[in-house]
């Protein structure tokens, strides 16, 4: 894009949520677990496959998807104490296969390619921790894509409270009504936009994944837009743009 069409254009910038908007992070994590427990239940462990599964994911909605001794915490309640040769059973399989399994969804990189060379600013604003948070994006080579990454860790506050999109709009030196946001999560993503007075697009292809989703997938708030695929959102920005030919980006 021509730097006169970048000037004139109605949005600046995208404040991309993280997990399950690019990364189908519900199906690496449910890949890794399933993967712990071959390894525990090959290490000793008695019990039975899906039930193992079950209650450690049990455990993650009590504690925290993000909970770091969720495999102490599962072994203490079923052999009653943190068996060592289980545990790094466990955890060597966990990180073999979530970076097997953590990929952007498809259109990921070209959306987000064809954003910077159009001169898109862009950010994350994610409630993971801030260190997960950057594991994940350099696992899957996007740690210099975003010109603001910011996490609980750097916020205080989980969406749907606005501070976060409030905090990337002030560092990416964009106002509200030139940015939009996109995320999975409707109370979230789609409410926190909504309540920093930003345009507001709903990734559906990303709350339709997992039976261990601590929310109800489409409950919340209408978002201004809503796309099945990464890619409807060049679309989305065409039409903003006034860009657009038969409704989509050329």
């Amino acid at each position: 894009m021509k730097g006169a069409d970048v000037a004139v254009r109605a949005i600046d910038a995208v404040i991309f949520d993280l997990d399950n908007t690019l990364t189908d992070f519900m199906k690496a994590k449910e890949d890794s677990i399933a993967a712990a427990v071959d390894a525990m239940i090959d290490a000793g462990l008695v019990m039975g496959r899906r039930e193992a599964i079950d209650a450690i994911f049990a455990i993650y909605k009590e504690k925290g998807i993000e909970h770091q001794r969720v495999f102490n915490f599962f072994l203490e309640q079923t052999v009653g104490r943190s068996d060592d040769r289980m545990l790094a059973a466990a955890v060597i399989a966990y990180r073999r296969a979530r970076d097997a399994s953590l990929v952007l969804y498809p259109h990921a990189k070209l959306v987000l390619n064809r954003l910077l060379k159009d001169g898109y600013k862009l950010a994350v604003v994610s409630d993971a921790p801030r260190f997960e948070a950057w594991l994940r994006l350099t696992a899957l080579g996007l740690q210099h894509a975003f010109d603001v990454v910011l996490t609980f860790d750097d916020t205080g506050h989980r969406k749907p409270d606005p501070e976060g999109f409030r905090m990337a709009l002030q560092k990416l030196g964009v106002s509200a009504d030139r940015a939009i946001v996109i995320g999975d999560w409707k109370e979230r993503d789609i409410l926190g936009g909504r309540n920093a007075g930003i345009h507001t697009v709903y990734a559906r292809y990303g709350d339709l994944y997992s039976q261990y989703a601590d929310k109800v997938a489409g409950q919340g708030p209408e978002p201004d837009d809503v796309v099945d695929d990464l890619l409807q959102l060049l679309d989305v920005l065409a039409r903003l743009n006034g860009t657009a030919v038969d409704g989509k980006a050329q």
